[in-house]
């Protein structure tokens, strides 16, 4: 048999290497959180980078945007001069129409006035032929009757001046003359 000191002994032995020995489980445990640790960090580098580069494109594509307003923008601002200039112009234009316009109204007016008076002044004509005729012939009853119906208006419509240049009566002198005879 043994000797039991001996046995007392080596299970004190036993018992304190038991008690200062380090368990083996605890190390595997340390290195598993270490390696999900490890994942964890590196799926957080990831998702930064990955927002990095999200963040990237958004600001790449805003600042294209940006830049295709501003350039629109830019050609908007050029179209609007271009069509200030064009107004411009087609308001001078329409300007120098306009005075145009009034200045060749004006020049109807005028002659539609001297087209009524040369017509006035051609009736009164027909009208002085007729008496001068009657009373030529001696007609003076028809001659008086034809300057009735010539009215008073018509006269001063005859001519003042001969356009003839033989010393003779102009058509309004001579009107006068046989008028001045009948009545």
């Amino acid at each position: 048999m043994s000797n039991p000191d001996a046995d007392k002994q080596s299970r004190g032995q036993l018992q304190h290497d038991a008690e200062h020995e380090k368990p083996n489980k605890r190390n595997p445990v340390i290195f598993y959180l270490m390696i999900l640790f490890a994942a964890a960090f590196v799926l957080l580098l990831m998702s930064l980078l990955m927002q990095r580069r999200a963040n990237q494109e958004a600001i790449d594509n805003l600042q294209q945007t940006s830049n295709s307003a501003t350039e629109s923008l830019h050609n908007t601002l050029e179209q609007n001069e271009a069509l200030k200039e064009q107004v411009a112009a087609l308001e001078a234009a329409q300007s120098v129409d306009q005075s145009t316009i009034t200045s060749q109204e004006a020049q109807i007016n005028d002659l539609q006035d001297q087209v009524e008076e040369l017509s006035k002044a051609s009736t009164a004509l027909d009208w002085f032929w007729q008496i001068n005729e009657a009373y030529v012939r001696g007609r003076y009853s028809l001659a008086r009757s034809l300057i009735e119906e010539m009215g008073e208006e018509l006269p001063q419509y005859l001519p003042k001046e001969s356009a003839t240049d033989n010393d003779r009566f102009s058509p309004y002198d001579r009107y006068q003359e046989i008028y001045e005879a009948l009545y």
